[in-house]
C-alpha cells in the first residue's frame, strides 16, 4: 500500500493532481478541499490510499492521515465504494462526518450526492460505533448540545469563496477572474444554504470551471 506521497506538484486539475516523486509523476485523485491547498511548483505531502481494481489502480490523496483513515473506513459500509467515500469527504470535513453518523443526523449525510435516506441510515447503523473521534474533531457532546431543543442539526457553512479562489488560482486563473466567476455563483451558494444548510463546494467548483472555460 502507498500510504503517502511527497514531492513537487506538477499539475492540478478539477479532480486531482500530479505529484512528482523520484522522477515519476503520480496522478492522485483529491477532493476540492485538498486541491485548494495545492500549488503548482510547490512541495506537498498527501496521505494516500491505493484502490486496486481488475482494470485500474487509483491513488486517492488526502490532506492528512485522519481523512485517509475515514475514507477507508467509510468503504467498509455496504454500498460505499471509493468514489462515494470521496464524495462524503468532499461535502463534509471528517469531524462533521463523525458528528453526523454518531448523532444520526441523516439530513447532513443526505447532502452527499448519491446518498439517500436508506443509504444514510445504513451508514449510521454500520459505522456509528466504529468511527471514534479524530484528533482535530470538536466534542460530539458539544455538537449535540448546540442543537438545542430543535431536534435537528445544521452543518456549518464553509468559507467557500476563499477555498474556491485558492483552487481556481492554483488551476491557472487570476484572482480577478476567480472573483468574477464566484461573484456570479453567489446566488447559487445562497440557494444551497437555504435548501441544505451548507455550500456544496464541489458543485460550485465545477460550475466556476465551466464559466471560466467558456470565457
Amino acid at each position: 500500500m502507498i500510504a503517502s506521497v511527497a514531492g513537487r506538484v506538477a499539475a492540478v486539475s478539477p479532480d486531482g493532481a500530479v505529484v512528482e516523486v523520484g522522477g515519476i509523476g503520480l496522478a492522485v485523485q483529491c477532493t476540492p478541499g485538498t486541491i485548494a491547498r495545492l500549488q503548482v511548483g510547490e512541495a506537498a505531502r498527501l496521505s494516500t490510499s491505493l484502490v486496486v481494481r481488475e482494470d485500474s489502480l487509483t491513488l486517492y490523496g488526502f490532506a492528512d492521515d485522519d481523512e485517509r483513515q475515514l475514507f477507508e473506513l467509510l468503504q467498509t459500509a455496504n454500498g460505499v465504494g471509493p468514489r462515494l467515500a470521496q464524495a462524503v469527504l468532499a461535502v463534509h470535513p471528517p469531524r462533521e462526518v463523525r458528528r453526523a453518523v454518531t448523532t444520526g443526523d441523516l439530513k447532513s449525510l443526505m447532502q452527499v450526492p448519491g446518498i439517500g435516506k436508506k443509504g444514510a441510515e445504513r451508514l449510521v447503523l454500520e459505522l456509528r460505533d466504529r468511527l471514534g473521534v479524530g484528533s482535530g474533531d470538536v466534542s460530539l457532546d458539544a455538537a449535540t448540545a448546540a442543537a438545542g431543543a430543535t431536534g435537528y442539526f445544521v452543518a456549518p457553512v464553509a468559507p467557500w469563496r476563499d477555498q474556491l479562489t485558492t483552487a481556481l488560482v492554483g488551476l491557472g486563473w487570476s484572482v480577478r477572474e476567480a472573483d468574477g466567476a464566484l461573484g456570479q455563483l453567489a446566488p447559487v451558494a445562497e440557494e444551497q444554504v437555504a435548501d441544505t444548510g451548507s455550500v456544496d463546494v464541489a458543485v460550485l467548483l465545477r460550475q466556476a470551471l465551466r464559466m471560466l472555460g467558456r470565457a
